[in-house]
């Protein structure tokens, strides 16, 4: 820890936790009022200290009650409404940045899925290096109409950097034409490798898809399903994916055809990693959230609330 950093940590734990005046601070530090003023307002941007402001009562209801119907800790998230939903998006997925930075540390692996909520979150990570800490993509990025690698592995890889982290890429496709093809591929041991690290992993952080909604889910609107896929999904009565592993309203994935073609972790799979981190922002998510919560994929929900009170409804 450099001197200004060491200033800026004495400063907070002053003035947030012993409930010292500026004024104090400021004497015990030798500086001017203003001088710690801006200390602590640096303290704040370099995430030293991390404020939280909760709407009275209403979302810590309706979280509770969302975390005794589905087993997992729901975050929720006070928004204006009406809102746009690119709005909405980023104030969920700045929150899923800030416990995303609380949570991994050094010596750790993170498994991410690429997504638009990802994507987003990413936009709200500051530099925070760790020690001997690995950022592993969960699913394959390619498609038949652009290569799609670069979407997966640069948001890897910007998460990792983020982090100091060393980026695991996974490059395969999203949905192989044939599910013996990945079959095939899964006994390579270049995948072998990225597969193993993804088992591994400490901590998840994906969101989920929606077959159509305000916001369009990458996997939906980017080319990596055909028309056919799309009509074939419908009749099977899916709602939505979760790490591209596509979900019915109940939960249930094993027999849907599409999945034995995909590359990203189903949802026992995913049980594996101890904790796993989904973003969801706005009511078109409600529907595959649920299907993923039944289908127990997730242990923690950042969720705005609007749509927190609409599935506590569902």
């Amino acid at each position: 820890m450099d001197t200004r950093e060491a200033l800026m940590h004495e400063a907070a734990t002053m003035y947030y936790l012993q409930d010292a005046t500026m004024e104090t601070v400021a004497r015990q530090l030798g500086m001017s009022r203003s001088g710690v003023s801006r200390l602590l307002k640096a303290a704040r941007e370099a995430g030293v200290v991390r404020v939280q402001v909760r709407e009275p009562g209403s979302g810590n209801l309706v979280g509770a009650s969302l975390e005794r119907a589905y087993g997992a800790r729901f975050h929720v998230v006070p928004v204006r409404t009406p809102i746009a939903e690119h709005v909405r998006l980023d104030h969920v997925a700045r929150y899923g940045a800030q416990l995303l930075q609380e949570w991994f540390g050094d010596g750790m692996t993170l498994g991410v899925a690429w997504g638009t909520t990802v994507a987003a979150l990413r936009q709200h990570l500051r530099p925070a290096p760790l020690r001997d800490a690995t950022v592993v993509q969960l699913n394959g990025a390619a498609n038949t109409s652009a290569s799609g690698l670069a979407y997966g592995t640069d948001l890897v890889s910007d998460i990792a950097a983020a982090f100091g982290a060393t980026p695991e890429h996974f490059p395969v496709p999203a949905f192989f034409d044939y599910a013996d093809t990945r079959e095939l591929m899964w006994r390579e041991r270049s995948v072998q490798h990225v597969l193993a690290l993804q088992e591994r992993a400490d901590l998840a952080v994906f969101g989920v898809g929606a077959l159509a909604g305000p916001v369009s889910s990458h996997v939906y609107s980017s080319g990596y399903l055909d028309e056919a896929d799309k009509e074939s999904l419908r009749a099977a009565g899916v709602v939505g994916d979760v790490c591209t592993v596509f979900l019915r309203r109940d939960g249930s994935w094993e027999d849907i055809a599409i999945n034995a073609r995909g590359t990203g972790p189903n949802p026992r799979q995913l049980r594996r990693i101890r904790r796993r981190m989904c973003i969801a922002a706005g009511v078109a998510k409600v529907s595959p959230l649920r299907a993923a919560l039944l289908a127990g994929a997730i242990t923690d929900v950042v969720i705005d609330e609007p749509s927190a009170r609409r599935l506590a409804r569902a």
